[in-house]
């Protein structure tokens, strides 16, 4: 700011032992160190709120740039689910088609009284969710009951809340 040489110092020096005067020199030395102090705080003290407030809006856009990716994300995970979901239908009806075209030559044998399996299908989006029962298929969950096991509706993945406790709840 001020460039102040030695010899200007030597010169103001003098001149203020002449205006001031020998007596009152120390007195006006300590008031003057005093409030250069006190300035220099001053000057300290707005550059950390000025540094503050910059970090503080550094902060706010990280977060706001948090945010957005967490939305794509989620978008992403959205749609890979519906995808997802759809391939899922499609290979389930596949299956149907397929199933009564291959039962068709067993249902004409007589000694075929066993019906197909069948499961239950559960949509993608409770399963990423929402209640997260384990379809099972049908035979499976006569054996289960017949053996006193739970069946598939008592059944949940761990984390998972179903429908009778949301109801609860």
């Amino acid at each position: 700011m001020f460039d102040f040489g030695f010899s200007e110092l030597i010169l103001i020096g003098v001149v203020l032992l002449v205006v001031v005067g020998p007596e009152r020199l120390p007195k006006v030395a300590r008031t003057a160190g005093h409030l250069l102090g006190r300035i220099q705080r001053y000057v300290s003290d707005v550059k950390s709120d000025i540094q503050r407030e910059v970090q503080l809006e550094e902060l706010k856009a990280l977060q706001q740039q948090v945010k957005q990716q967490a939305q794509e994300l989620e978008s992403s995970v959205r749609s890979s689910a519906a995808s997802l979901e759809s391939e899922m239908h499609r290979t389930v009806d596949e299956v149907r088609s397929v199933l009564p075209e291959a039962a068709a030559p067993e249902a004409s044998t007589p000694d075929s009284t066993a019906p197909a399996p069948v499961t239950s299908a559960v949509p993608a989006s409770q399963l990423l969710g929402q209640s997260a029962a384990i379809p099972v298929p049908a035979e499976q969950e006569a054996v289960s009951e017949a053996q006193g096991e739970p069946d598939a509706a008592d059944r949940q993945l761990p984390g998972t809340i179903d429908a009778a406790e949301k109801t609860r709840t």
